[in-house]
C-alpha cells in the first residue's frame, strides 16, 4: 500500500506522511490508508496492496464498521476519471521535467513518450485507487463511529 512507502512515523491514529502530520478525521488519512471516508475505520478496497494487478479494483459494497454504501449511485465513480486524468498528467509532466533536467535539450522526445506510457500503465492500480478514494472523499464528510 502507498502508506508503507510514505509513512515515516506512526502513533495511535496519527501518521506522518512526508513530514506532515495526518490525523484520523483528515481526508488525506482516508485516501492514503484505504479507509472509509465517513468513519476512517473500515477498509475501502478488498486487497490491501496497491500493486496487485489481479484484484486492485475490487471494492467492498459497504463499510463493515459504519455501513456506508460505497456505490452511492450508478455511475458514481465516473467523476473519478477526471481525478485519475489529473494524476496521470502530473506523472507525465514529472517525466518531462526529469528528462529536461537529466538530459538537457539533447533528449529524444520518443523516449520521453515511451517512459511516460510505461510509467502510466505500471502505476494504473495506484492511480485507480487514489482517484476513487479522492472522489468519494470530496462528497462524504467524516463523522467517526457513533458510540
Amino acid at each position: 500500500m502507498l502508506n508503507e512507502t510514505l509513512v515515516t512515523f506512526q502513533s495511535a491514529n496519527c501518521y506522518y506522511i512526508c513530514g506532515v502530520m495526518v490525523n484520523k478525521g483528515n481526508k488525506v488519512y482516508s485516501v492514503f490508508n484505504n479507509k472509509c471516508p465517513r468513519c476512517h475505520e473500515g477498509d475501502f478496497f478488498v486487497n490491501k496492496g496497491s500493486f496487485n494487478f489481479r484484484g486492485f479494483s475490487k471494492m467492498y459494497e459497504n463499510c463493515e464498521k459504519c455501513g456506508l454504501s460505497y456505490e452511492q449511485e450508478p455511475g458514481y465513480y465516473f467523476g473519478a476519471m477526471y481525478v485519475s486524468y489529473a494524476i496521470n498528467v502530473a506523472i507525465m509532466v514529472s517525466v518531462w521535467v526529469a528528462f529536461l533536467v537529466l538530459a538537457g535539450s539533447e533528449f529524444n522526445v520518443w523516449w520521453m513518450i515511451a517512459v511516460s506510457i510505461v510509467l502510466g500503465l505500471a502505476l494504473t492500480p495506484l492511480t485507480f485507487r487514489l482517484s476513487r478514494l479522492s472522489w468519494i472523499n470530496f462528497f462524504v464528510k467524516y463523522r467517526g463511529l457513533e458510540k
